[in-house]
């Protein structure tokens, strides 16, 4: 059981804390989904989910979660006797190689140690004389913490017959995405990470180069997922199928407050409290797992020291402090801890998980500079 004497914090990299505002939206009434007022809520939603995306295709939104429309991407963009190139770097990748095997699909992989992101050159001659109809990548991988080069990758499944497939559901709103300048034809993401809203909405963006191949008459087996569907429906101010209408007014509300604070600012403030999340976790003994070139903003992926089991520090956490953090659920699991610095997140935040975490390395038994990891996050804080 959690303690009471501490308020509730919810610090995973996905789902993340929503501010009060967004949660008032939720309550409003219902209202007819086929009717202009949805229309009006879509109509405002779409072009600033662009702004966010770096795109100028058509934005669709789906009631389902980021696997969702993982699934959706992949079973429009390929057809039956396809093959797809999948990244396998982490979690996320293993998730798009199970839902490609449940499609039938044949997949090749290129396998990357946890941790690191593919290099661009790497994939370059994988491509080489290979007939792919898709390439697969997590643009952020929240189980690692290593965010993939998509500018890299786009250049060089661009330069292929092939369609470059980008999972972004815990990067968007926290990440820079440039879609259109990155080459990426089918973006994915979703509302509950930086978003700042409940699980529930899918968001999608296809390139005019994936059009082409979704309106073939052949295609994967799909109904609910038919993203031939969902453009026809958005050109009408509507959702193919019935929307999860608060997950609309929660949204419309979120991206009222990320547009009040500025695009740029959100991520520049993603970056700078990411930053003193991984110094202030270094400075406890809990060193960045991540090795890759570019560092997530929004999952700080720190490494828990030998001798110590990171399922006790997020049991701890939680028991104590009432603070929900992250281990793995996967080949990491005890090695590594997950702390979200994602979406409706200040200093504050990150001061008091440090804070925290310091008291709870001291309970199970491992020795800190008593103060070291707020202190390190702070300069980190004050210079940025």
């Amino acid at each position: 059981m959690s303690s009471t004497r501490f308020p509730y914090r919810l610090r995973l990299p996905g789902p993340t804390a929503i501010p009060e505002r967004v949660r008032l939206a939720l309550a409003r009434p219902a209202i007819n989904h086929r009717g202009p007022e949805f229309a009006a809520i879509l109509g405002e939603i779409t072009p600033r989910l662009q702004q966010l995306m770096g795109t100028a295709n058509d934005v669709l939104l789906l009631a389902t979660s980021g696997t969702g429309v993982m699934e959706a991407g992949l079973a429009n963009a390929l057809s039956p006797g396809d093959k797809a190139l999948i990244v396998n770097s982490g979690q996320f990748g293993e998730r798009f190689m199970s839902i490609a095997a449940a499609l039938g699909v044949a997949v090749d992989t290129i396998d990357v140690p946890w941790g690191e992101a593919v290099e661009a050159d790497a994939l370059a001659r994988r491509l080489e004389g290979a007939d792919y109809r898709a390439v697969v990548a997590v643009h952020n991988e929240s189980s690692t913490g290593a965010v993939a080069d998509l500018a890299a990758i786009g250049q060089a499944v661009g330069r292929t017959p092939a369609l470059l497939v980008v999972d972004s559901v815990s990067g968007l709103g926290g990440i820079a995405m440039k879609q259109d300048t990155w080459g990426v034809d089918i973006l994915v993401s979703a509302s509950q990470k930086a978003l700042m809203c409940p699980p529930g909405v899918g968001l999608m963006s296809v390139s005019p180069k994936a059009w082409r191949v979704i309106e073939k008459t052949s295609g994967l087996p799909r109904f609910y997922w038919d993203l031939r569907k969902a453009r026809d429906a958005a050109t009408t101010g509507q959702t193919a199928f019935t929307p999860p209408l608060a997950i609309a007014y929660g949204l419309q509300e979120a991206l009222n407050i990320i547009f009040e604070e500025g695009p740029e600012a959100v991520l520049a403030r993603h970056r700078r409290l990411a930053d003193a999340m991984r110094h202030g976790g270094a400075a406890l003994g809990l060193p960045l797992f991540t090795r890759s070139p570019i560092v997530s903003d929004t999952v700080a992926a720190l490494t828990v020291p030998e001798g110590l089991d990171g399922t006790a520090i997020v049991r701890h956490m939680y028991e104590r402090y009432n603070t929900v953090i992250a281990g793995s659920r996967n080949r990491l699991s005890g090695t590594v801890i997950r702390i979200g610095t994602m979406g409706h997140v200040g200093e504050a935040d990150i001061l008091l998980d440090l804070l925290y975490l310091e008291r709870t390395l001291v309970a199970l038994g491992r020795p800190v500079s008593r103060g070291a990891g707020v202190a390190a996050a702070e300069v980190r804080l004050q210079a940025g």
